[in-house]
């Protein structure tokens, strides 16, 4: 055996035969690392940091809700992040395919893809409601610039005069205004144009969850021209929303900024700062404010959504995805707080001109940013341009989230089938998802549809993402073992993990995730819209969403358990747990050290039984050992006159 000979038997080629790449391998797809990072921005930051971060910093009190996510984001939110772009990329598998570490765990991988489902059915509803108002930003004059439009009711108090002039304050104001509007400015509780606008025309609310009322037809149209895009987005896969992302993740930032200038320079927009920054003390003591906190990272980072997983598994082997993950994550949580001041400032301009204080002043379920931020949009010049640019910058935020979602679905249906025909016809998956998608999406475009949002958002999308990131941690740090993890990891960037990260996965994560789970149990509270309070059973199929993606988790593991090898119960838990003969690196030329190959005849099987060492120190003592026998060949055969014969020669001369 020779050194080139060895050296492909150490990077999995068979014998006589030069190394290849593995066709089949979707090692460095992305076309440049931009696209990856790019692409995790967008995945992401997306409506997560400009919809759901405000509404909940707003619903938990402002500040007292910082204190938490900024806590949660350093010892959870970051190393996490981490720990499933390195799970990725090592393996190059998807969500699914990557439990070959302990295939006992796969459920971990199915709840993930339940969590996706979930997710992308009801995000994609938000996207469509950002379609609507952008088609109807089509216009000379926003629709809920004033209160005299047939939706609105006697609360109404707008902030905009008819002939288009801010009013200075509506309170010193009400002797220029008809006897009408008297009364509405000695109400204690007034509504915004804005406010009206998506209450009684865009969603026009139904009175209870169960009363579906009818299809919105205008969001029902919208929702197919979203799931489209997202379709036609990802017919080519990666290479194609890879390209699409330079756009959608750097777009958004624009409108942000000119948004925040004009916010942060109207009347009382100070007022609506300082509600965002100052924290209410005896709100941080509320377990439901941390496990907002904690579920708002999980969201907006989009861990244990299987996406990050996915998109990593196209990364090349050696990519830094250490750095990759604290500038993504760092950037995901700047554009929350960002945003968080866009929108707040303009929450305390609204709440200085009617008269209300900041925490009363607006929507505290999802629609707060199709409340505020319409509102801001009516005091800038050119209103209806800028409505334009900010809802094609929101569409643009969901999509470029939204793409991942339904890769990571994809990716994971056509690696577990893995058949020749599912490969070569992943678009046609890929259009069956996003059919599907659109029809379970169908009740959400009812008139009762926003209840069955949130109530999707607080359940499916909420404690479970918690609750997987803890076993896949302690599944990869305990089951796995923590030693080898951080052997792999020094493997394929070149350092081991820094130590902050190896405490945390070890050890602050999964503790910190566990009180917040038992306390939010203690502490429970039945969510609520506004004043809607909701039905027993309406909260039943809420719990059962959340526990569908959970419990995947305990049935594979038994399922695997029973379809293990061995005579107790013990040797089969032990079996099920053990990494997979193929765990490792995709391309047979980076599996080196414990994951080195052995020739077994003309053929070589891929297993990780040998060290690289052990390996080297046999190839040694077997050309020594070849050495040894030449020179004893040559003793034997040597002629009288001291010349060695050749195999020419065979009988040698007197």
């Amino acid at each position: 055996m020779d050194e080139k000979q060895f050296t492909g038997i150490l990077n999995g080629a068979v014998p006589g035969e030069p190394v290849k790449k593995d066709e089949n391998s979707r090692r460095g797809n992305w076309g440049n690392q931009i696209e990856f990072v790019l692409t995790s921005v967008g995945y992401a930051v997306g409506l997560g940091n400009v919809w759901r971060f405000p509404y909940l910093c707003y619903r938990n009190g402002g500040g007292a809700f910082m204190l938490p996510y900024f806590i949660m984001l350093v010892f959870c939110g970051i190393p996490l992040f981490f720990l499933e772009l390195s799970f990725g990329q090592f393996a190059s598998l998807g969500c699914l395919g990557v439990w070959k570490i302990s295939p006992m765990f796969k459920g971990v991988g199915y709840g993930m893809m339940v969590v996706s489902t979930y997710i992308g059915i009801y995000y994609n509803v938000v996207i469509c409601i950002a379609f609507y108002y952008f088609f109807m930003s089509m216009t000379n004059l926003l629709p809920w610039t004033y209160c005299n439009n047939p939706w609105n009711t006697p609360d109404c108090s707008g902030v905009v005069g008819s002939g288009g002039q801010l009013n200075g304050s509506l309170v010193n104001a009400t002797t220029s205004l008809v006897a009408g509007v008297t009364e509405v400015v000695n109400r204690t509780k007034r509504t915004s144009p804005s406010e009206e606008y998506w209450k009684h025309y865009v969603l026009n609310i139904s009175d209870d969850i169960g009363n579906f009322g009818e299809v919105r037809l205008p969001i029902l149209g919208c929702l197919a021209v979203s799931w489209v895009v997202v379709f036609l987005c990802l017919i080519r896969g990666v290479k194609s929303s890879g390209k699409v992302v330079y756009f959608t993740a750097t777009f958004p930032y624009v409108v942000l900024t000119i948004l925040f200038i004009r916010g942060i320079t109207l009347d009382g927009a100070i007022n609506g700062i300082k509600y965002y920054l100052t924290p209410q003390w005896q709100k941080v003591l509320d377990a439901k404010v941390w496990g907002d906190a904690a579920s708002q990272i999980f969201y907006s980072l989009g861990c244990a959504w299987g996406g990050l997983i996915t998109m990593a598994s196209y990364n090349k082997f050696h990519n830094n995805c250490f750095r990759d993950s604290i500038i993504i994550s760092i950037t995901n949580c700047a554009t929350s707080v960002y945003a968080g001041f866009v929108i707040f400032s303009i929450l305390g301009f609204m709440a200085h001109n009617l008269n209300v204080p900041v925490s009363e002043v607006a929507d505290h379920g999802p629609g707060l940013a199709f409340v505020a931020y319409p509102e801001a949009l009516t005091l800038l010049p050119i209103s209806p341009l800028w409505s334009l640019l900010f809802f094609f910058m929101l569409i643009l935020l969901g999509l470029g989230t939204q793409f991942c979602l339904l890769e990571t679905l994809v990716t994971a249906i056509v690696d577990e089938i893995g058949t020749d025909w599912i490969i070569r016809n992943k678009t046609v998956v890929t259009l069956s998802v996003a059919v599907l998608g659109f029809l379970l999406g169908v009740p959400l475009t009812t008139q009762a549809g926003i209840y069955w949002l949130l109530l999707m958002d607080n359940y499916a999308a909420s404690f479970s993402l918690v609750v997987i990131s803890c076993i896949m941690c302690i599944c990869i740090m305990y089951i796995y073992g923590h030693r080898n993890y951080f052997k792999d990891v020094e493997m394929m960037l070149g350092f081991p993990p820094p130590l902050f990260f190896k405490v945390c996965w070890r050890f602050i994560s999964p503790l910190i995730i566990s009180f917040i789970l038992i306390f939010t149990v203690i502490q429970y509270k039945p969510i609520t819209y506004n004043e809607y309070v909701y039905p027993g059973w309406s909260l039943a199929i809420g719990f059962a969403m959340a526990l569908s993606s959970v419990i995947c988790i305990p049935v594979y593991a038994l399922y695997k358990i029973s379809r293990s090898p061995g005579t107790t119960f013990r040797e089969r838990l032990k079996h099920a747990c053990q990494a997979h003969p193929k765990w490792g690196p995709a391309l047979a030329e980076h599996r080196t050290g414990r994951y080195a190959p052995m020739a077994s005849g003309d053929t070589v099987e891929a297993r990780p039984l040998k060290e690289k060492e052990e390996l080297r120190e046999e190839h040694n003592e077997e050309k020594a050992k070849e050495k040894e026998k030449k020179e004893e060949i040559s003793l034997t055969i040597q002629g009288s006159n001291g010349s060695t014969n050749t195999h020419n020669n065979p009988n040698p001369s007197a």
